[in-house]
């Protein structure tokens, strides 16, 4: 099923990745990464983010950004900061965090295969974020990040992985958030065409970079319509494709700023007729279905005191909390457009909602049990859409350590 290739990456000098990889461009703010290319020249982000090298308050979407986003990937090329590999190759990327190891077999993945659905989905995407890397990538003629993608791991392919494993690392270095980076290169083309040979069956599922993936596609199809239907590279996305029980989805926790005109104790009256409601000091649910609740300086515990809905979708904790609390109860009908309620990370740890709600930023805070991979699998199997930040992986995968030029 799914088709998958080698590429010739462009890729850091070795010594100089370090200085290059970034955060995904979309975690993170043109602010908070026109600081750190401010003090960096070589930052990827001047390349993700060019809007760093330009005016601050410059619209990010004008064309000067994706301009100037052209001219820093050619500057980083011809001053050999970025090297183009002499061969095709399929390339793998570790991560170790907390001593937790997950391996990516880096690879490009047919457009044709995500119009099919052999690559799954489980969000939807914003047309001004799509169209925003669309004419990103079609400037650059470039794919900058990786799509994040997980597939079954059924133990076929672990020893193909396991020999490439034996490639001694070009790329080694630890970020400043603790996490260690290794990036392997695949020569041998007898355990390349066998890796691919391996996911010839598997469907894959996007984990994170939905918007990338969309508009590689969108780039892919215009230029093969310029070509008169021929493919090139335009027709492939580079991708990192993790085995799905190497990952951890952290959870998505919320934080919403009033209580819809109801005081304390008419909010908790109100909760308490579709949960139970007990004040436990527990920051973090225990079980699946629980939701732990920050207000007026207390942890509460919830448990729903209705049967849970046998629907991968309607059985996410994230929906039950907006179809039982933020929409009938907050008033947040739109989790995607309000402004009355954010997201936070998991990553940061309950203590940042304990601390945004005692500063009087907001009012009441939800603490949520992680969604599983395998949860994500079963709506992406089933064809659905998961409700708005229902999931958080930690670590990121850092953009320019290995790129496809299209």
């Amino acid at each position: 099923m799914a088709t998958i290739k080698e590429f010739k990456g462009l890729r850091p000098k070795q010594g100089m990745e370090e200085k290059v990889a970034e955060l995904p461009y979309d975690v993170i703010s043109s602010d908070e990464a026109r600081k750190i290319a401010e003090r960096n020249e070589f930052s990827f982000f001047h390349i993700t983010k060019p809007e760093v090298d330009l005016p601050a308050g410059l619209d990010i979407y004008d064309d000067r950004v994706y301009a100037k986003g052209k001219e820093n990937l050619e500057r980083f090329i011809s001053n050999g900061t970025l090297r183009r590999d002499d061969s095709n190759n399929l390339y793998l990327y570790s991560l170790v965090m907390e001593g937790r190891l997950q391996t990516g077999l880096v690879a490009c993945v047919s457009i044709d295969d995500y119009l099919k659905d052999i690559v799954k989905k489980h969000e939807l995407t914003r047309k001004d974020k799509e169209l925003d890397r669309t004419n990103h990538i079609d400037r650059l003629g470039a794919q900058a990040g990786l799509v994040f993608l997980l597939y079954e791991e059924d133990g076929s392919r672990a020893g193909l992985i396991e020999k490439a494993m034996a490639e001694k690392p070009v790329n080694d270095f630890t970020t400043s958030d603790g996490i260690r980076h290794t990036v392997r290169v695949i020569h041998d083309p007898a355990l390349i065409q066998a890796l691919k040979k391996s996911f010839a069956g598997t469907t894959l599922y996007i984990a994170d970079g939905h918007h990338r993936a969309a508009s590689s596609v969108t780039v892919g199809l215009k230029r093969r319509e310029s070509a008169g239907g021929e493919n090139g590279e335009h027709g492939y996305f580079i991708a990192a494709l993790f085995p799905h029980n190497e990952l951890t989805i952290l959870a998505y926790n919320r934080v919403v700023r009033d209580l819809n005109g109801l005081d304390a104790d008419g909010f908790i009256n109100a909760v308490k007729k579709r949960f139970t409601c007990k004040i436990t000091g527990k920051d973090m649910p225990a079980a699946k279905h629980d939701v732990s609740m920050y207000l007026n300086g207390e942890w509460y515990t919830l448990t729903p005191n209705f049967p849970i809905p046998n629907d991968p979708i309607a059985s996410l904790d994230v929906k039950i909390l907006q179809d039982n609390i933020l929409n009938p109860i907050l008033g947040i009908n739109d989790p995607r457009t309000s402004t009355r309620i954010d997201f936070i990370g998991g990553i940061k740890g309950t203590g940042e909602l304990k601390k945004l709600v005692d500063k009087g930023d907001f009012t009441v805070a939800f603490s949520m049990y992680p969604t599983s991979v395998l949860d994500l699998i079963s709506v992406s199997d089933s064809g659905g859409i998961m409700p708005p930040k229902s999931t958080w992986f930690e670590p990121k995968l850092r953009s320019g350590l290995i790129i496809h030029e299209i």
